[in-house]
């Protein structure tokens, strides 16, 4: 499932970023995220998500949030 669907204050772990975009991947792996890693929605925003990943929050948009598929 993608972080779209993710409930909020539950952990996942990123099992993969599915995208084609090298500079969209470079992005996410620079805040940390990317495949093993824990990732939490800690809140829902219109049009996105507030992301705990490490030690950092980051709001992201729906379309990045779609990327990333945890399990």
């Amino acid at each position: 499932m993608d972080l779209t669907k993710a409930e909020e204050g539950k952990e996942y772990i990123v099992k993969q970023i599915a995208t084609d975009d090298e500079e969209l991947d470079a992005f996410l792996f620079s805040l940390g995220c990317y495949s093993g890693e824990a990732i939490t929605v800690v809140s829902r925003r219109r049009g996105g998500c507030v992301v705990s990943i490490k030690d950092g929050r980051y709001n992201i948009d729906d379309q990045l949030a779609a990327a990333i598929i945890v399990e």
